[in-house]
């Protein structure tokens, strides 16, 4: 698989991702200038991520049946439509109906990921999928220093007509560069929907990776909701400038993503996903004992980032082996799986911390990945995709 074409998937995973997350860092400005709470402000998170589950169990299958090109270049096309609305919007809920779009047709990362794992050869694929991973993760964190930096410059709005503006370029590159892949069934669109149904019955493996990156996504959405409004408060009083450069610190992570997959082709999956699911737990007492001092918390923002990275990675390699006829489906499931824990995450976080502030937070934080601890170290194994 040329070196070129696995840049551009990476950059294209990241810029798409990033769309769920450019408002992340703007809860404080959006709940002053719509004039709503903390919580409510929440609430335009965890509808982009609803929006992305709906578009990962309803779009993300017709990477199987239609050709992927043609496919990504209409999702990109509503995209850009709308976040040009969102960075429009004269009312909150016109910002959340935009956002749901944007997020639901935002999925074209989990369309090129399968893609790439399709194109590479077997002995790789865990290596090619982490490097294109590890360009969707550091969209995510990469999108809040860019939204910071645009909203301080800007104001607000501009982040999302910019994010239109990209997102209509990308659109142009993938047309250009991506190869014609043809589809994998000639199933009808409906039959495609009862069949991806039929993988979660057919495959446990599937659905006890998507449950444990949706404990350990439902974490990570929790700390990065909230964390803007600790770095914002009286006790460091960082402009969203100082937020931006935050979330540069989390953005470490993402290079753990290649070496994950290296991890993944050696057969230490099951060792690996323990590893990641204490080391989670560790870095949010870390935060929470460091409520006060920045440097503890960039460290905690910095292993958070880097474990949900390796489960991630690791939950895909398994995910992709059960069936490669049916890769864009199974993904479907997976990522949506874990994907309504990073909803409820978010919207979860933003209350907690609302109530209990930032200790209930990281409590938060550190229960989710010791409860997937305790279902990994009882999970019951033997069927397909269970050997590791």
């Amino acid at each position: 698989m040329p070196g070129g074409l696995v840049a551009l998937l990476a950059v294209a995973s990241g810029m798409t991702v990033a769309n769920l997350y450019y408002a992340q860092p703007l809860l404080s400005s959006l709940s002053s200038v719509f004039g709503i709470s903390t919580a409510t402000a929440g609430t335009l998170i965890t509808l982009t991520q609803v929006g992305y589950v709906l578009g990962m169990l309803f779009l993300v299958p017709l990477g199987d049946r239609l050709e992927k090109r043609n496919l990504v270049t209409v999702l990109l096309t509503v995209t850009t439509a709308a976040s040009l609305v969102a960075g429009l919007a004269t009312s909150f809920p016109m910002l959340l109906i935009a956002s749901l779009i944007s997020g639901a047709t935002s999925v074209v990362a989990q369309i090129l990921v399968p893609f790439a794992a399709n194109l590479a050869a077997d002995h790789a694929r865990g290596r090619v999928v982490g490097r294109v991973m590890s360009g969707l993760l550091t969209g995510i964190l990469l999108s809040r220093t860019m939204s910071s930096l645009v909203s301080e410059a800007a104001g607000w709005r501009a982040v999302f007509v910019g994010s239109a503006v990209l997102t209509a370029v990308l659109a142009v590159a993938l047309r250009v560069a991506l190869p014609q892949h043809a589809p994998t069934t000639s199933l009808p669109y409906h039959q495609v929907l009862r069949s991806t149904a039929r993988l979660v019955r057919t495959h446990p493996a599937l659905v006890r990776r998507g449950l444990y990156q949706a404990a350990m996504f439902g974490s990570f959405s929790a700390f990065w909701t909230t964390v803007s409004f600790v770095l914002t408060g009286p006790g460091f009083h960082y402009s969203q400038v100082g937020v931006g450069i935050f979330a540069l610190v989390g953005a470490a992570g993402a290079a753990v993503a290649p070496l994950a997959g290296r991890w993944a082709d050696r057969g230490l999956v099951r060792t690996m996903t323990g590893a990641a699911f204490l080391v989670t737990a560790l870095a949010f007492a870390l935060a929470g004992l460091g409520a006060h001092h920045i440097v503890l918390i960039a460290l905690a923002a910095v292993v958070i980032d880097m474990a949900v990275q390796t489960s991630l990675v690791l939950g895909q390699h398994t995910v992709y082996q059960l069936d490669p006829a049916a890769r864009a489906r199974l993904n479907s499931v997976f990522i949506a799986t874990f994907f309504i824990g990073g909803a409820a995450g978010s919207q979860l976080g933003s209350v907690v911390y609302h109530a209990g502030g930032w200790t209930g937070l990281t409590v938060l934080g550190a229960a989710l990945p010791l409860t997937a601890l305790i279902y990994w170290a009882f999970e019951r194994r033997g069927g397909a995709g269970d050997a590791r």
